[in-house]
Order: structure tokens, then sequence, then C-alpha cells
């Protein structure tokens, strides 16, 4: 009679014992301690020495201090703010500073339902179209912005004079972003200067701008309020919510399917590595614009030409 050993693969196909999970080899394996921990401990660390070295070289440009009758112009909010506030100046407040980055957190935190394969995850660019996603959607991205910016403040007005009249039609040669008096724009143009010209440059009738939907389908004293006198401006709504949704939600969706109709983004990790790199891109530049390139009035200028607010 022959009896099976303990802990074969016999004896575990019979039932006569459990059979254990394999034990997994250390390279597959991420311990919070000592890796995690340690690498967060390292980081740490070089972040605050960064951040001492400095604040010992460098000195904070602070000015006076802050006074209510004397706001500095440009008034900026701090670095990190400054994207939504460059967003503020392209369309609606509520749209900017609420809908769009809640939208993008929820988008983001969504992100791992819709790319559900498990294949290199974890791993950064490591699918094989993931680098040429990653340098597309960063190129459009940082290009279609800086576009969408340059139209929406009209400088590129400034670009068609410069190239059909060139120098010598100016008394004076600005620099090439500065705010000038437009005279050689087609006046038949006027509504392509930029976005919130389609609202002040179209003479639209006064039934849209000023829609009562406050005594028709907004009724609060059905609700023992006072009745409300709410009005709709259907052009205001045209520039400031529909295009700029329009454009946020329309553009990396035409991106996508070019992607996809070219070959280049396959699978949904591919579709997410090319969109989120046009995020990225345009948050980046929605920053660096707010930054360096904003002068008194929030107007777009170059570098050199923005003046620091005075102490």
């Amino acid at each position: 009679m022959v009896v099976d050993a303990p802990n074969t693969p016999a004896a575990a196909q019979r039932g006569a014992i459990p059979s254990a999970r394999p034990r997994r080899q250390r390279e597959e394996e991420l311990l919070v301690w000592p890796d995690l921990v340690f690498v967060e401990f390292i980081a740490a660390l070089i972040f605050t020495l960064t951040f001492v070295a400095l604040a010992i070289l460098i000195n904070a440009p602070l000015q006076d201090r802050a006074n209510p009758a004397n706001t500095p112009n440009p008034s900026k909010a701090p670095w990190y703010f400054l994207n939504l506030q460059e967003l503020l100046i392209h369309m609606h407040p509520a749209l900017a500073g609420v809908v769009v980055p809640v939208g993008f957190l929820v988008l983001l935190a969504a992100v791992p339902y819709f790319d559900t394969s498990t294949e290199e995850q974890g791993r950064w660019l490591r699918t094989p179209r993931a680098w040429p996603n990653m340098i597309v959607g960063l190129t459009v991205g940082t290009v279609g912005t800086w576009l969408l910016i340059i139209y929406d403040s009209a400088k590129h007005v400034v670009v068609y004079e410069r190239a059909t009249f060139g120098r010598d039609a100016f008394d004076a040669f600005p620099p090439f972003l500065a705010d000038e008096p437009v005279r050689f724009w087609p006046e038949s143009l006027n509504w392509l200067q930029s976005v919130r010209a389609l609202q002040t440059d179209i003479n639209w009738p006064d039934d849209l701008t000023g829609i009562p939907i406050g005594e028709t389908f907004v009724r609060t004293d059905l609700l023992g309020l006072p009745r409300g006198s709410i009005k709709w401006n259907f052009p205001a709504w045209i520039v400031e919510q529909a295009i700029p949704l329009g454009l946020m939600i329309g553009l990396p969706i035409l991106l996508s399917l070019l992607a996809w109709r070219f070959g280049l983004a396959r699978t949904k990790r591919d579709h997410m590595i090319l969109i989120f790199s046009g995020w990225v891109a345009a948050f980046l530049v929605l920053t660096i614009a707010g930054t360096y390139f904003r002068g008194a009035g929030l107007e777009l200028l170059w570098p050199w030409d923005v003046k620091p607010a005075e102490s």
C-alpha cells in the first residue's frame, strides 16, 4: 500500500490537507517599512533642505504692509491659484472657480474605474505607445492653450496688423503683445477679435439679453418667497459658459478621436495618458501665463514688459 506523503500535490488534490498559497518572491512585494516610509523620509528631507537653502539665498519679494486704499495693479492671487485666476479672465467666475476644479478632480478620481486593465499596473509609461501619447498630449495641450489665451486676449489682431502693414504703419512701435488701439483690423470682423467680442460687437436683440426666467420658470412665489426677477443674458451665457465648456469638453474628445483614428491611442490607458498629459500641459500654461505674462489690468504682455507693483 502506497501512502502519499503530506504536503504533496496528490494529497492536496484529494482534499487530505489544505494547500498553502505559493509564497511570493521578495521582488514582487513592497513593504510599508522600510521600503515606502524610508523613501518618503528621504524625499521629505530633501525638500526641507531645499526650501531652507532657498530661504537663505533668495530674499522674499515682500512689500509694505497691505493697504486696502492702495491695491496693487495687477493684484494677483498666490502662485498656486494663478491658474484659476487665469481661467477667471476667460469664463464665468462660478465655472472657473468651482465647476472646472471640481470636475477635474472627479474625472481624475474616475480614471481607475475607466482604465481597468491590470497590465503593467502601477508603472509609469510602460505601455508600448505611452511615450508617443504623452508627447502628443503635452504638445497639443501647450500649443492649444497658448493659442486660446492669445485669441481671447485679442493679440492675434496685433499679429495680423504687424504682418499686414508692418512696423512703419504705426507712429510708435510698442512691444509685440502690448495693448494698443486697433487701427487696421476690418470692422466686419470685430466679432472675431475675442470670445467676448461675440457678446459686445454683435447687435443682439433686447429679448435675448434679458429673458425673464424668474417670471416663468423659476417661480419663487410658489414657495412663499418674494417673487424673483431673474433675467437670463443669453449672449453672456454663450460667451462665458457655453463656449468655454464646449472647448474644454470637445477638444479632448476630438484629440482622442484623432489619436484613435491614426492608431496612436488604441487602449483605454493610451487615451488616459494622452488626455492627462494635455491636462497637465494646460495647467502649467495657465499658471505660467498668470504668473509672468499678466501686467497692469491683467493685460497679456511679454514678461519683460510686466511692471512690478510699486511698494
